[in-house]
């Protein structure tokens, strides 16, 4: 092979890896870009301290504003709007918060996987993680958070029950840019 047509080959394959393939894994990407200090509310509610800043496949969506104990969504984003599936005893399920390109909040329910058999109003442990929901095209995960029961807890549905019932135990919302590519405990 002659030097010159050695070059162009080396050439060609370099751009090609460089802008060609592997450039457009950078693009369209979904991101949280800011920490907003999402949490629990005092009941059914959340409350963020920063304004989320999202970009949605690569384009920036409309800020969520400073939330203060607002009522948490009651319809599952990531199951066609249904209403979510309700935690019976011994169970755990993922639940991510997010915001589409319009910049209201939406809320994803992942599978209900049972726990360990807990005691009385403690949840037992985690023999599964739960896994986290497929999202619609139009959610920007900001954040995730865990909840099991307890075998004497009333059933728990997101979005109407307390987050503090007795025999619940909620994590504290986990603040993420992309969500973890497995399931999660904690």
């Amino acid at each position: 092979m002659k030097l010159k047509t050695l070059y162009a080959a080396l050439t060609a394959a370099y751009l090609t890896m460089a802008f060609g393939a592997e450039e457009s894994a950078n693009r369209g990407r979904t991101m949280n870009l800011v920490k907003s200090g999402i949490t629990k509310g005092t009941t059914s509610t959340y409350t963020t301290l920063v304004a989320t800043k999202c970009t949605i496949r690569g384009k920036f969506a409309t800020d969520l504003a400073i939330q203060t104990n607002t009522a948490t969504p009651t319809t599952d984003a990531g199951n066609a709007s249904a209403v979510f599936r309700k935690l019976t005893d011994n169970q755990a399920t993922v639940l991510v918060f997010g915001v589409n390109a319009a910049g209201a909040i939406q809320l994803a329910q992942g599978t209900i996987e049972p726990t360990e058999v807990g005691v009385t109003t403690t949840a037992g442990a985690f023999m599964h993680p739960p896994q986290f929901p497929q999202l619609p095209s139009d959610f920007c995960p900001i954040g995730y958070l865990l909840v099991r029961t307890a075998p004497d807890a009333a059933d728990w549905t997101p979005g109407t029950s307390n987050w503090t019932a007795t025999g619940i135990t909620a994590s504290a919302v986990v603040e993420v840019t992309e969500l973890p590519d497995r399931p999660q405990t904690s």
